[in-house]
């Protein structure tokens, strides 16, 4: 497929981000507590991947599989929690741009690290000055959408 696909993809899950974000929110008011409403949130979510795996999976997979993976692989869950407790804390409290403009800023800053060194299986690509400007040009348009 094109990039250009890819790029729409990602492009969409950032829209998708946003909502969430508010949906969450008003999750943790219903429920009344901030780490139930993450929870809820990640179970319902899980349950829609597994329908979707169990619909669209060619092969089994097996325990043996899933017990011979290193353990670090499997962080990514933990960080996706707590990124979504922390937005259903503060995406009330500084608003929807606010939140992920922040949030946006943090992962541009650290994808550029980690393209860098290489980290976590992502190819290398070098810091530059141009990349290092978008990262600033992203901070800067955070700074401006957050002043009133």
């Amino acid at each position: 497929m094109a990039k250009e696909f890819y790029y729409a993809l990602a492009f969409t899950s950032g829209l998708f981000i946003a909502v969430q974000a508010g949906i969450n929110s008003q999750l943790r008011i219903a429920l009344q507590h901030p780490i139930l409403a993450a929870l809820v949130s990640f179970v319902v979510g899980g349950l829609f991947l597994l329908v979707f795996f169990i619909f669209s999976a060619k092969t089994g997979i097996s325990v043996s599989s899933i017990t011979a993976i290193s353990g670090w692989k499997f962080l990514g869950g933990i960080l996706g929690a707590i990124y979504i407790f922390v937005m259903i804390i503060i995406a009330p409290k500084i608003g929807a741009a606010n939140s992920l403009g922040f949030a946006i800023a943090g992962q541009l800053l650290c994808a550029v690290v980690l393209d860098h060194f290489g980290w976590v299986g992502f190819p290398i690509r070098e810091i530059s000055w141009v990349r290092i400007s978008g990262v600033a040009l992203i901070i800067l348009g955070i700074y401006l959408v957050q002043r009133k």
